[in-house]
């Protein structure tokens, strides 16, 4: 059986995919910045249906999915048509430092808003350290450093 041999077929397969994926974040582009103790997303999702807007989180990858319905202009010509339809999606890894289940969401003026809390365990908090040498009373009534085992016989 004879196999046909493309050395380019390879290089097209991996810029559509590029294509692809360039095409999924240009028509959801986003800012992800941490203010405080929270992390907060904007993706830009003008036109998009509210009741159409998903957000979900599975095994820490949050996933975005929203639809665009194309206007109905009837028996209109197209002169231009660059507004993209459809159903479109963005998915992003979280990290373990984020609470999964106090991410909140809104959707106001083709943005939608996602603030994902800093998890507790993640947070820098103060330890406090005990200072050996610091004297203490013995039952016996006489004092011990902190840094010496003390016995009684």
């Amino acid at each position: 059986m004879a196999t046909r041999f493309d050395p380019f077929r390879e290089f097209e397969r991996l810029f559509d995919t590029a294509q692809a994926t360039n095409r999924a974040a240009s028509a959801m582009p986003m800012d992800l910045f941490r203010t405080g103790d929270h992390f907060v997303i904007r993706v830009d999702l003008p036109g998009a249906d509210p009741g159409s807007i998903d957000v979900s989180v599975d095994d820490r990858m949050l996933t975005i999915r929203a639809e665009r319905t194309p206007s109905d202009q009837g028996e209109a010509q197209w002169l231009v048509h660059e507004r993209p339809t459809g159903t479109y999606a963005r998915q992003i890894a979280l990290g373990r430092g984020v609470a999964l289940d106090d991410i909140s969401a809104t959707y106001t003026d083709g943005v939608l808003t996602l603030t994902i809390p800093v998890a507790a365990e993640a947070k820098p908090r103060r330890i406090e350290v005990a200072h050996s040498g610091q004297q203490r009373q013995v039952g016996d009534g006489t004092t011990a450093d902190d840094s010496r085992v003390v016995t009684s016989g």
